[in-house]
């Protein structure tokens, strides 16, 4: 019978979907940039920018929390 490996599983898929993911929303984030969608000189979009950014690293801080905090019960 195989042993369940917690740590190496949990972690895989946090790595997995936060960086195949992230490469996805930062690739997506250079396009819109590239192409002018957005224009960093607007207030708004500065705003919108940055709640973009914040997010992506506050649900990878959030998720990676409640894991480590799982692990440790």
């Amino acid at each position: 019978m195989e042993t369940f490996q917690p740590l190496r599983d949990v972690w895989l898929s946090f790595f997995y979907l936060y960086g195949v993911g992230g490469f996805i929303f930062f690739l997506g984030i250079h396009i819109i940039k590239k192409t002018g969608a957005i224009n960093l000189k607007l207030k708004r979009h500065r705003f919108w920018y940055r709640v973009m950014l914040i997010g992506y690293f506050y649900f990878v801080a959030f998720h990676a929390f409640f894991i480590i905090l799982g692990l440790n019960t």
